[in-house]
C-alpha cells in the first residue's frame, strides 16, 4: 500500500454501472445506480462515532501538536479487500474486533473524538477512511500556505500563517425533511449500489459503493453525510416533474417487441440522467492519489473550478480498469467556487496581485475588493484594502 502522489487529469465514467429510472418526492429526485458484475472482493462497513466533534491529526502522532482538522464526524467507513480477487467473507470482515478507535475525551457536557489521519491503515487489507471529510480536508488545504514571497501588500498574519485557519460550511442531509422522507419511502433495487441525488434537478451528490448489501446497510447513512447549500436553498422550490417515458402501443405486437421497447426506454432514460449528472459523470477532474490498496486506488478529486459552471469535489476508489467501486461527491456552492478559484489564480500568479489581476483581465484594486468580498480580506494589510476601496469609489 502506497500513500500520496501527484495530481493527474482524468474523467469519471460510470464503468460497470447503470442508472435506473428516478424516483421523485417533492423537489428531491433520486436516481438508483445499479451494478451487474459484483466480484465482492471489496466491501465497505460503517463505523459510528457518538462524539459531538472530532479532531483529526494530519501531522505527527495522535495527540501531538501540528495541523488538525475539526468537524462533526458521525461515522467512518471501513474498507476490506482481497488482493487476489476473491470475495471478502463475513469471517474476514469480523476477524478483528472493531474496538474503540482513537481517543474519546470529555469536556463537561461535550465529547471529542481524536482520530489519526483521514485514511488510517488498520490491517494488511483494511483501512478506515472518513467519508467526505477526506475530500473537504483536501479542499481546505488547497493553497493553505498562502504567499510564498513576502509581497508588501499582505498582512504579517498571512505571511507567517497563511490561510490559518480556513473553514467552510455544509449541511447535513437531515437538514432536508424531503430528503429524509424520500430515503425512507423509496424502494431499493436488487442490484442497487448507489444513488444520484438531485435537488430541484440540480445534482447535489453521487454516492456509490461496491456491493448491494453494503449499500442497503449505508442507505440511511446518506442523511449523515454533508451537502452543499442547494440542499436547503432549492428546497423552497416547487415539485419537480416525474419525467417518465412510455412505449407506443401501436409499435408493439409481441412480447419480444415489448421487451425490446422497454430496454430502449431504459437506455434512453439512463442516457438522459447521465446527461443531467454530467457535472460529475464523464467530467474532467483533477485527481490526487491518496492510497494504493492492491488493485484498488483511493483518490480525491475536484473539477476545474470555473465560476460559470457547476463544480464538484469528491473521493473515489477505482480498480485498475477504471471501474468505480466507491464514490462520494459534494457540489460546491457559488461562493465556495469563487473562493477556491481566487486562491487558484493567486497561486498560479505567484501570489502577485498585479500578475493575478492581469491573468483575470481586471485591475489590481478590483482584485483586492474581490478578495475582501470572498472573505480573504484578512490576507491584506488594512491600508492596502482601504486605499483600493477609496480609488474604486472615486471612479
Amino acid at each position: 500500500m502506497r500513500e500520496g502522489g501527484k495530481s493527474t487529469v482524468r474523467r469519471l465514467p460510470l464503468t460497470g454501472l447503470r442508472l435506473a429510472p428516478s424516483q421523485v418526492w417533492g423537489s428531491i429526485r433520486l436516481v438508483p445506480v445499479l451494478r451487474d458484475d459484483i466480484p465482492g472482493d471489496l466491501r465497505i462497513t460503517r463505523r459510528s462515532y457518538d462524539e459531538d466533534v472530532s479532531v483529526v491529526s494530519l501531522q505527527g502522532g495522535l495527540m501531538e501538536p501540528g495541523l488538525h482538522y475539526a468537524s462533526y464526524v458521525p461515522h467512518g467507513l471501513v474498507v476490506d479487500w482481497d488482493d487476489k480477487g476473491a470475495a471478502v467473507t463475513p469471517e474476514t470482515r469480523l476477524r478483528k474486533p472493531e474496538g474503540k478507535e482513537g481517543k474519546s475525551l470529555k469536556h463537561g457536557p461535550f465529547s471529542t473524538r481524536v482520530l489519526h489521519r483521514m485514511v488510517h491503515r488498520e490491517d494488511k487489507n483494511r483501512l478506515r477512511l472518513l467519508p467526505m471529510h477526506l475530500t473537504m480536508e483536501g479542499f481546505l488545504a488547497q493553497y493553505f500556505g498562502g504567499p510564498q514571497v513576502a509581497w508588501s501588500e499582505y498582512s504579517q498574519e498571512a505571511l507567517s500563517q497563511g490561510l490559518n485557519p480556513r473553514s467552510e460550511w455544509a449541511y447535513s442531509g437531515w437538514a432536508s425533511a424531503a430528503f429524509a422522507e424520500a430515503l425512507r419511502i423509496f424502494e431499493l433495487h436488487e442490484r442497487q449500489v448507489g444513488m444520484l441525488i438531485f435537488q430541484a434537478d440540480a445534482l447535489l451528490s453521487c454516492a456509490i459503493v461496491s456491493h448491494p448489501e453494503d449499500y442497503r446497510a449505508l442507505h440511511r447513512a446518506l442523511l449523515e453525510d454533508f451537502y452543499g447549500d442547494l440542499l436547503v436553498q432549492y428546497g423552497f422550490l416547487g415539485d419537480v416533474p416525474v419525467m417518465g417515458l412510455g412505449v407506443e402501443d401501436a409499435r408493439v405486437n409481441s412480447m419480444k417487441e415489448l421487451r425490446a421497447a422497454v430496454e430502449r426506454m431504459r437506455a434512453d432514460w439512463a442516457d438522459f440522467m447521465g446527461f443531467m449528472a454530467e457535472g460529475v459523470i464523464g467530467a474532467e477532474v483533477f485527481a490526487s492519489p491518496v492510497y494504493e490498496a492492491g488493485p484498488f486506488h483511493l483518490q480525491r478529486f475536484i473539477t476545474g473550478l470555473s465560476p460559470s459552471e457547476e463544480n464538484h469535489m469528491g473521493e473515489a476508489i477505482l480498480r485498475g480498469d477504471g471501474t468505480v467501486e466507491y464514490l462520494k461527491t459534494y457540489r460546491l456552492s457559488a461562493a465556495q467556487t469563487r473562493r477556491a478559484y481566487l486562491l487558484k489564480q493567486l497561486a498560479q500568479g505567484g501570489w502577485s496581485l498585479e500578475r493575478t489581476a492581469e491573468q483575470l483581465k481586471t485591475t489590481r484594486d478590483e482584485l483586492i475588493v474581490r478578495l475582501r468580498n470572498a472573505g480573504f480580506g484578512y490576507l491584506l494589510k488594512e491600508h492596502v484594502l482601504k486605499a483600493a476601496e477609496a480609488r474604486l469609489a472615486r471612479r
